[in-house]
């Protein structure tokens, strides 16, 4: 992995570089009136980062570097929320009207890249490999960035996820006091980087040990935060999802629940999808449209019986899928703690506080 120092003023230069092959997008800051749940020792930014095609940003817009990760979860660029399939699975021609330009997408976080690796294994290694995944993962330009700062909703480090990236990017940005350092760990990244030669100058010690500083402060701060949550380290989660079967939490937690779906469609590592037929012009389409164990038909089988008839039942086979099926096929959650779900959830149902309740349960039953 080769390391640049890339001075604030040569930013445009760096995404110009980028717009010649791509449809990049940026971050757009905007502010949120959501207060935060509770308050840690130190004042937690409410603010969001949306996402937005940088050739179309209007002059009221700037891109930005976020500080933490986006409101979007990165799977949107990958697989979409409703699309045909059957005739774009075979017809490479067909893909390529469909998604145009290959995509690059800047801000991207090290939650939303170890969330990759869960939708990686489901449409690319789980046996089948889905080609329009296939093709949008090839032809997509991940260009990542450290955490200067975190949400109160952020808890990726409870599960040994730091808040910057070491692997699973193209390029990745960490921001110093002029300007940024760019890792280089992809060919993709390399050629961007070819046509930059002139604005890019080798780290140096100093740049490197000023990162490390930053990122070590950042760890720290948010090991401060996360003390109030106490949340179970990754090594206890399947056994206290397993052991938590019958808990009195799955019902606690589900008299608030609307079934809006949010948390599903917000969560950056869930990858399920209904297959359906629609009919246009006399012709009958295949289509794939995001799906949700939460939702009350998600398991319904032809003869109408469902296994999961009860929400409290589709909340802890949630809980299953994530602490139990992925750990053991592949070793880790399926949880980056990025806290999309906490956010959007209407009912204010808290994925940190089930966690710690089935926890205490288990090895603190006198709570």
């Amino acid at each position: 992995m080769e390391t640049y120092f890339l001075n604030n003023e040569d930013i445009p230069k760096f995404y110009g570089a980028i717009t010649e092959v791509y449809d990049l997008y940026v971050p757009v800051k905007i502010e949120s009136s959501v207060a935060p749940a509770c308050q840690s020792s130190f004042r937690l930014p409410t603010a969001d980062y949306l996402l937005k095609n940088y050739a179309l940003l209007d002059k009221k817009e700037n891109a930005v570097f976020n500080d933490y990760r986006c409101v979007e979860p990165t799977r949107v660029f990958f697989t979409y929320f409703k699309e045909e399939v059957c005739s774009y699975f075979t017809d490479k021609a067909a893909q390529e009207q469909v998604d145009g330009r290959p995509k690059a997408i800047c801000g991207v976080k090290n939650c939303d890249i170890f969330a990759l690796r869960i939708q990686d294994y489901v449409f690319l290694n789980a046996g089948e490999e889905d080609p329009l995944y296939a093709r949008r993962r090839q032809n997509t330009l991940v260009i990542s960035g450290d955490c200067p700062s975190f949400k109160e909703t952020c808890f990726c480090q409870a599960f040994d996820i730091p808040a910057y990236p070491a692997q699973g990017f193209d390029l990745n940005l960490s921001p110093l006091t002029h300007g940024y350092l760019l890792d280089v760990d992809s060919d993709k990244g390399r050629a961007i980087v070819k046509s930059l030669k002139d604005k890019l100058s080798p780290a140096t010690f100093g740049q490197l040990s000023g990162r490390s500083a930053k990122r070590e402060s950042v760890r720290m701060r948010l090991d401060e935060h996360l003390i109030q949550h106490k949340i179970p380290k990754k090594e206890a989660l399947q056994d206290i999802v397993l052991s938590g079967y019958a808990s009195p939490v799955w019902q606690e937690q589900m008299r608030t629940c609307v079934e809006c779906g949010g948390c599903v469609f917000m969560c950056d590592t869930c990858h399920c999808f209904l297959l359906s037929e629609e009919h246009e012009n006399g012709l009958n389409k295949k289509m794939r449209t995001w799906d949700g164990c939460l939702f009350k038909d998600f398991t319904r089988v032809a003869g109408g019986a469902n296994p999961l008839k009860m929400r409290y039942m589709r909340l802890r086979n949630r809980y299953l899928k994530k602490f139990d099926f992925f750990i053991s096929n592949l070793g880790f959650q399926a949880c980056c703690g990025c806290g999309r779900c906490i956010e959007v959830c209407p009912g204010k149902i808290d994925i940190r506080y089930i966690l710690r309740r089935l926890y205490e349960e288990k090895y603190l039953p006198a709570h």
